[in-house]
């Protein structure tokens, strides 16, 4: 059995502010038949604790950062949680990341470096009676660990980095590299230097054994200047150490009420009410994200009225950019096939997959993407971009995918109005041939989207880099 140790700042079902949180709490469990054991450090975060409450305390460490610090055990489904209890650093009001001024808490450096040098402390020295083979680090959060453990002079211990999203890079000024109990020596471009700043991302980068992210486009795209922000050069070169492996979803947690889309009929007239829409004979589409400029939904803005002279209607779930969050407000009340719901509800958002027809996610770049593989499990066809794990998980509406009858959904290239537009007429039109829509909802409620095949992948890779 292979032993590692999962390094993350956030995990569901506990604490979650995007992908990375349900990746976190998926792959353990997914691992496990897979001959490895995967165990999880995460921040002893407020709602942590407070959903930990029986957690053990296994190891004290007396001054991290600022104050003492204790490693509790707890539990993850049927694995083991490991916290990092620090109240100084964690025991606060606000977000995982950020104040409640809306900004990144100013001592995100130290919370964050806290989380790597308590992983490699495990890492060096075993806790409770065990002691992994590698770690699994998650973006930026994770990133200083393999800094750590060269100080520690630990040599038998494997890294790998996985990057959910490059925009977040863990940047710090220079001038706390003391505080960080940083090596000056390798404060330079070959190290963790970027800019005349430390980036924790670019260590974790670097000084990891293995590096990978989450989907094999995603993998292409960051080797190029215009989805690597900045780290591309860094990326190329650890090629030979740089993989791809596609997300999956929980399929237990994400099972549709009905066994076919015809299923979805009562659901599509309960989402309506829902959302104050009148009935329809074009499809319903929906939209659960992030409402920011990353998720292109701006272009989505400009496109409506393409949708709507379709026949199509829209409902939007989500939270974000303020002047998105205007456009939406406008758009609904503006026209009647529009619903908006600010904010996040997680029951909502599951009701709007189920009764929706086409989920509609037009990003600019995607890692990987869950909201897509969720539309897939249900049927609910997904209008993507061509890009990151859009592009590996959604099988486009072309000819030929028609007509050898395999298509799962729309993509659309480049990423501009003038190619959403088009794609949300071609989303019309294909609901207005019955029997195509069918098959194609029946082919993704078939596609697998679990996490055999990249937990089998991520298990391999564990095995060669600690073999």
């Amino acid at each position: 059995m292979t032993r590692v140790l999962s390094v993350t700042s956030e995990c569901v079902p506990l604490v979650k502010t995007g992908g990375l949180a349900d990746v976190a709490g998926a792959l353990p469990a997914a691992l496990a038949g897979q001959g490895v054991e995967m165990r999880t450090l995460l921040p002893g975060y407020a709602a942590v604790l407070a959903a930990q409450a029986d957690a053990e305390p296994v190891r004290q460490i007396p001054d991290l950062f600022g104050g003492p610090a204790r490693i509790l055990r707890g539990s993850l489904g049927g694995t083991v949680l490991y916290i990092l209890d620090a109240p100084h650093l964690y025991a606060r009001d606000g977000g995982l990341y950020l104040a409640p001024d809306g900004k990144d808490w100013p001592d995100n450096p130290q919370r964050f470096a806290a989380l790597c040098k308590a992983a490699a402390l495990i890492g060096a020295e075993g806790v409770d009676g065990w002691r992994p083979r590698a770690l699994h680090l998650h973006d930026w959060q994770a990133g200083l660990a393999p800094v750590y453990l060269r100080q520690l002079g630990v040599q038998d211990l494997r890294c790998l980095l996985t990057i959910h999203n490059i925009a977040f890079q863990g940047i710090a000024p220079a001038h706390l590299l003391g505080v960080l109990g940083l090596p000056a020596q390798l404060f330079n471009p070959q190290g963790f230097e970027y800019w005349g700043k430390i980036s924790a991302l670019k260590a974790g980068i670097v000084f990891a054994d293995k590096v990978s992210t989450v989907s094999p486009t995603y993998a292409e795209e960051l080797l190029t200047p215009e989805f690597g922000m900045g780290m591309e050069g860094v990326l190329a070169a650890r090629s030979a150490d740089f993989t791809g492996i596609l997300n999956g979803i929980d399929l237990d947690a994400w099972t549709p009420p009905y066994q076919t889309p015809a299923g979805k009929a009562p659901l599509r007239k309960a989402l309506r009410t829902e959302f104050g829409l009148p009935e329809s004979d074009g499809p319903l589409c929906v939209v659960v994200s992030r409402l920011t400029g990353q998720k292109g939904l701006d272009l989505l803005i400009e496109a409506l009225p393409v949708l709507l002279d379709g026949g199509g209607q829209l409902a939007v779930l989500g939270s974000g950019d303020a002047g998105l969050e205007i456009a939406f407000r406008d758009a609904a009340a503006r026209h009647p096939g529009v619903g908006l719901r600010l904010g996040y509800d997680e029951a909502l958002a599951r009701r709007m997959i189920a009764g929706g027809d086409a989920i509609l996610v037009p990003s600019r770049f995607e890692p990987c993407g869950l909201t897509q593989l969720y539309g897939l499990r249900f049927g609910t066809l997904p209008l993507v971009a061509l890009t990151g794990g859009l592009a590996d998980t959604v099988v486009n509406a072309s000819a030929a995918a028609l007509a050898a009858g395999v298509a799962t959904g729309v993509q659309f290239h480049p990423v501009t109005v003038q190619a959403l537009s088009r794609a949300l007429s071609r989303l019309c039109a294909l609901w207005r041939q019955p029997a195509v829509w069918d098959r194609m909802a029946r082919n993704a409620m078939a596609q697998p989207v679990g996490w055999d095949a990249s937990a089998g992948a991520y298990a391999d890779l564990f095995r060669a880099m600690t073999a």
